[in-house]
């Protein structure tokens, strides 16, 4: 079965709510088994996810305060794409809005799916590296602070549950794994 086959039948759909970040549609559905069915579907703004690492190992990570969950969370710089921006430029936009940062070399690793059950929203990951520091531009809609430790650090943060956004501990373990091929 190809990624496109699906095994429902999709009788109706309707739009509930959307409010530029998100939609989400109800579809009317026959379901594999022949019984009728709805399906609620989240549809979000696709992001990047990007890991700045330092020549000598260190990795810079965010602590921000984040309204959907109530509480603070350590996490890989992410930000959604804007219209007409790939996932690169992304990258490159958040990276220099959060933390004053460039990168002159990119490496893409791949993108995760945050929650494949009623979510739409491709999260692409990325390591950034050979950075160069200049001035974050401050968002006083945000409250972020920036955190550098080293890489192996991060990842024992990840195991220890420390770091629980799902697209920063695929993107942590990921670069672990790729550096250390």
């Amino acid at each position: 079965m190809s990624e496109y086959d699906s095994p429902y039948r999709v009788l109706g759909q309707r739009e509930v709510y959307n409010n530029g970040w998100i939609k989400v549609t109800e579809d009317r559905v026959v379901r594999p088994g022949g019984q009728e069915g709805i399906f609620g579907i989240v549809t979000m703004k696709e992001g990047s996810t990007v890991l700045p690492i330092t020549a000598d190992g260190d990795v810079y990570l965010v602590k921000e305060y984040k309204y959907g969950i109530g509480r603070f969370s350590i996490e890989v710089m992410s930000g959604g794409m804007e219209e007409h921006e790939d996932p690169l430029g992304a990258a490159k936009r958040e990276l220099k809005e959060e933390l004053g940062l460039e990168a002159q070399r990119w490496t893409y690793l791949g993108y995760v799916d945050p929650f494949t059950t009623v979510v739409r929203s491709k999260n692409h990951m990325f390591l950034a590296e050979e950075l160069e520091t200049g001035a974050a531009l401050e968002d006083p809609s945000e409250v972020v602070e920036a955190m550098r430790l080293p890489l192996k650090e991060a990842v024992a943060m990840v195991i220890q549950g420390e770091i629980t956004h799902s697209a920063s501990c695929v993107l942590l373990l990921r670069a672990n794994n790729y550096l250390r091929s």
